[in-house]
Order: C-alpha cells, then sequence, then structure tokens
C-alpha cells in the first residue's frame, strides 16, 4: 500500500478497482482545518482515458502489480506498434492510443522498457535520451546569430524539435524524452 505523499511522484502507478493507472499530475494541498490531500490526474494504461481524484491524508492507495522487461521496437504495424523481449523473443503489440504521443521517439531496434499488468503489456518507458538523425533543417540565416537563436529541424521519426543555427540536415542529436528538447549533438 501507497501513502498519498508517493504519490506526488509522477508515473507512480497505482491499482484503482482492478485497474491500473499512472499519475500525470498531482498537486498536494490543505484544507481549512489542516487536512493534506492530493489532488491527482490519473491516466488509465490499458484504456488511455483520464481520471481526476482527490485522495485524503488517510487514504492508502493500492500499488499495482506491473512487471517491466528490457525490450526492442521492431517495427509499425498501421496502428500498431510490434515490440519485442530481448530474453525469449516474444512478440507485443501496442496500440498508438496506448503509447500516447511516445511513438514519435521509437526508431527501430529502440530498446524501452514493456510495462506488463497481468502479463499484458500496457505501456513502454522510453530511455531519457535519445539519438536520432536530423532530416531536414532550414540553413541558419546569416545575422541572425544573436545568443539562443535556433530553428526548427525535422528528425527521422517525423518529430519536429526546435534546435541551435549550426545543426545541418544529416546531425545526429540526443534528445531528451521526457521534454522533447534538443540536448547536443553527437
Amino acid at each position: 500500500m501507497l501513502d498519498i505523499n508517493d504519490l506526488k511522484k509522477i508515473g507512480t502507478i497505482i491499482q484503482i478497482e482492478d485497474q491500473p493507472y499512472s499519475v500525470v499530475e498531482a498537486q498536494h494541498a490543505r484544507a481549512a482545518r489542516g487536512r493534506a490531500f492530493v489532488r491527482t490526474k490519473l491516466k488509465n494504461l490499458i484504456t488511455g482515458s483520464t481520471l481526476e481524484k482527490t485522495f485524503n491524508a488517510s487514504d492508502k492507495v493500492k500499488e499495482a502489480d506491473v512487471e517491466r522487461i528490457r525490450a526492442n521496437f521492431l517495427y509499425r504495424d498501421g496502428e500498431a506498434f510490434v515490440f519485442m523481449e530481448n530474453k525469449n523473443y516474444e512478440q507485443f503489440f501496442l496500440s498508438q492510443q496506448i503509447l500516447g504521443g511516445q511513438e514519435i521517439f521509437l526508431k527501430d531496434n529502440t530498446e524501452v522498457m514493456l510495462v506488463l499488468f497481468n502479463k499484458q503489456p500496457i505501456n513502454i518507458e522510453l530511455p531519457k535520451k535519445i539519438e536520432l538523425k536530423v532530416v531536414s533543417a532550414p540553413p541558419g540565416v546569416k545575422g541572425n546569430t544573436a545568443s539562443g537563436a535556433s530553428k526548427v529541424a525535422t528528425l527521422e521519426t517525423g518529430l519536429d524539435i526546435l534546435v541551435p543555427l549550426f545543426i545541418n540536415e544529416g546531425d545526429i542529436v540526443r534528445i531528451n524524452t521526457e521534454k522533447g528538447e534538443y540536448l547536443e549533438r553527437v
């Protein structure tokens, strides 16, 4: 069982009515008489729906019994994304709805942590940093060299991000997957 203070950590997976939910947002507050509570926004990891729920200080929350295994992204098959477990080569299919935008960081052979609930895949956890190739970047405009100047570049997965002016087509860049931001040129 988890205390409500454990809900402050974004990404914590809890179980409500036999369904796994991930904490998307958490706001700790106090009522007039000093009673603490946490307002949360939760994402159902099976259906993809969201739920707003308030937990009181005395509430106990059941931690979801999830298993994490290493897997590689293989390919996209229409709306499904195919992953293969590294140990026994078993393949899993996840929909674009379940991935919830994370698919924009996936290229062939990207290693992820596959999250299983009752032996069924419900989500993935991306590495914190990922390296992607720039496929389109306009040239830096001469004279546009003020401190912090940037331009929009398109990466091999279709992700558009702001990069410094010196980044060119063909460069490999490191991206923060949590924020979707440029970190450095590789």
